[in-house]
């Protein structure tokens, strides 16, 4: 009797080690999403309204982004894209529009040259998540005003913000060769 006891303890014993495992794994992965997609991983969870839905939703973006052939631009890619981007910036005080216009299409033209498909906004904006997370909301931002603008719901400083929320993501995807080599030195 002592015997079938103690075998139901252990039992019982394991399966709650074992389902608190679970959880604190559960937990860790969560963290591990959190961490890599910043907001992203909120506004996902969001329109998902379910936490295994959203971090499913992350892991396929993950997954098929692994199949791009992505790759840093070359020396004369960087400064051909950077010398477009310094000619629209100073368009931008003669002609915001046509600059915010242009602006959209370099950056567009720059994902393209890295390997990722330039297809509609949501899936070019889940692709870049996986890699540039951080700098996403920038995206979202400029394009929305570039949606507004088109309905003529936007002022000068609107597009001025547009400029500067594109800048960001511009900058981190041309100047991803000098990170790689910094990371690779340290």
């Amino acid at each position: 009797m002592n015997t079938l006891i103690l075998i139901g303890v252990l039992i019982i014993g394991i399966v709650v080690v074992g389902i608190a495992a679970l959880i604190v794994l559960k937990k860790c992965r969560t963290e591990g999403w959190r961490a890599r997609y910043g907001p992203e991983y909120a506004r996902t969870l969001q329109e998902s309204g379910d936490q295994g839905l959203a971090e499913a939703s992350l892991e396929e973006r993950q997954k098929r982004v692994e199949r791009f052939h992505i790759r840093p631009l070359g020396p004369s890619d960087r400064f051909r894209f950077a010398q477009s981007w310094s000619r629209l910036q100073a368009r931008f005080v003669d002609d915001p529009t046509g600059a915010v216009t242009k602006v959209d299409q370099l950056v567009g033209d720059v994902m393209s040259r890295r390997g990722y498909p330039v297809s509609d906004f949501e899936a070019r904006s889940a692709d870049i998540s996986v890699d540039h997370p951080l700098v996403l909301e920038n995206y979202r931002a400029a394009h929305e005003i570039t949606l507004r603008h088109a309905e003529g719901q936007a002022s000068t400083e609107d597009l001025r913000q547009a400029m500067i929320h594109y800048r960001a993501l511009f900058e981190e995807l041309i100047d991803e060769l000098e990170m790689a080599g910094a990371e690779a030195a340290s």
